[in-house]
């Protein structure tokens, strides 16, 4: 299982995802995950709008084996309900 996750610097959600798919890589032999930051690769939030379909006004933006899978707090949830994610402290 790929995931992809798009997002920014600086920006706390982008950081928070991005320790979700550490914590998963680490917890299963079957997840693996991509960053992508989208200022350092020129991608716009136009572009992701393309590739998914409808606006997009917030990042991280986050696929799941080439599903669009949502932001963060989907992500999170997604993570809890179908990889076994558990919360830390």
């Amino acid at each position: 299982m790929l995931t992809v996750i798009f997002g920014r610097p600086a920006c706390p959600f982008c950081v928070r995802a991005k320790q979700i798919a550490e914590q998963l890589s680490e917890e299963r032999d079957d997840f693996e995950f991509r960053y992508v930051d989208i200022h350092a690769e020129g991608i716009s939030k136009a572009d992701l709008e393309k590739t998914i379909g409808k606006p997009v006004l917030t990042v991280p933006q986050i696929f799941v084996d080439e599903d669009h899978v949502g932001g963060c707090t989907e992500f999170e949830a997604y993570a809890r309900e179908n990889l076994g994610l558990y919360q830390n402290g």
